[in-house]
């Protein structure tokens, strides 16, 4: 059985192979399509699928860390024949292939779809383990010093698992589609393999809904914790405040030059006076250490 790779769909001997296999012309189009999502449609005598492999780059805005991206692979599986259009900078697309090759049968393309989506989806589990690493240093760090730049990593993580959740929600019904369409390049003897996928695919859905929760609450684990770092700022502010009041009511009675004020023909009445403010601020810090106001 021929097996065609390509590394463009712009190239032109995918039209001499649409021409020659009865390709549809609307899986041509999703094919070249930049911005496809997972899926998987069967024709009249072969299976299309789009998928999306997950590898870990480096990421642009934070030096020496890593963030997942995603590549794509479009498929058309027919009885007698197999294309693949897959980017050749990919590891995970290569990592599938690969495999495909090893453990494939070229007279089953049923397994050889198989193995490429198998392969694929087990490397979602190490996306997700790199998330669960990402999201421990974050709750480390929210505890430790709260900072804007935290809350960014947040929001940044957050939008990653959304990407990946919607990748996965189409994954699982592409997955739900060649167990149920009578018209797949599937056979009977791969659907337990698929049914096997499907279930793995559920599993990485339940841990990434587990890591969203898990964000939310370092959300509002930092949102807590700015709000008790203000609240200690305010106490600080509003005790300083009061302890100044003292000072303040008697500099200013003295300072709108009364007469008949105490000590105010006293040649020591300076001295008096800040005696006197000495102690009413002793007393009004013994009457807040009584509250336990400090």
């Amino acid at each position: 059985m021929p097996w065609y790779q390509l590394s463009n769909a712009h190239d032109s001997r995918l039209d001499e192979l649409a021409r020659q296999y009865s390709l549809h012309p609307l899986h041509i189009e999703d094919a070249r399509s930049d911005d496809e999502g997972v899926k998987v449609d069967s024709g009249t005598n072969y299976t299309f699928a789009v998928l999306k492999p997950v590898y870990l780059t480096p990421d642009p805005d934070a030096p020496g860390e890593q963030m997942p991206a995603f590549s794509t692979i479009d498929i058309f599986a027919g009885k007698d024949f197999l294309i693949t259009i897959t980017e050749p900078e990919c590891p995970a697309t290569s990592e599938a292939l690969e495999r495909a090759r090893r453990d494939g049968d070229d007279e089953h393309p049923s397994r050889l779809l198989y193995l490429i989506l198998d392969t694929i989806v087990d490397l979602y589990f190490p996306a997700i383990d790199h998330f669960d690493e990402r999201i421990d240093g974050l709750e480390d760090s929210v505890f430790d010093h709260p900072s804007p730049e935290i809350l960014s990593k947040v929001f940044g993580i957050k939008r990653e698992l959304i990407d990946l959740r919607r990748v996965l929600v189409n994954t699982r019904d592409a997955c739900l589609h060649l167990q149920r369409d009578p018209n797949t390049i599937i056979d009977a003897e791969h659907q337990m393999y698929v049914r096997d996928i499907y279930d793995h695919v559920a599993r990485l859905l339940d841990s990434v809904e587990t890591q969203r929760d898990l964000l939310n609450n370092t959300l509002d684990i930092y949102l807590s914790s700015v709000s008790n770092r203000t609240n200690d700022v305010m106490k600080v502010l509003t005790v300083l405040g009061t302890i100044a009041l003292p000072a303040l009511a008697i500099s200013g009675i003295y300072g709108m030059n009364l007469k008949g004020l105490p000590f105010e023909e006293s040649p020591h009445g300076a001295l008096y006076v800040g005696m006197m403010v000495i102690a009413c601020t002793a007393l009004l810090l013994f009457l807040l250490r009584r509250m336990r106001w400090l």
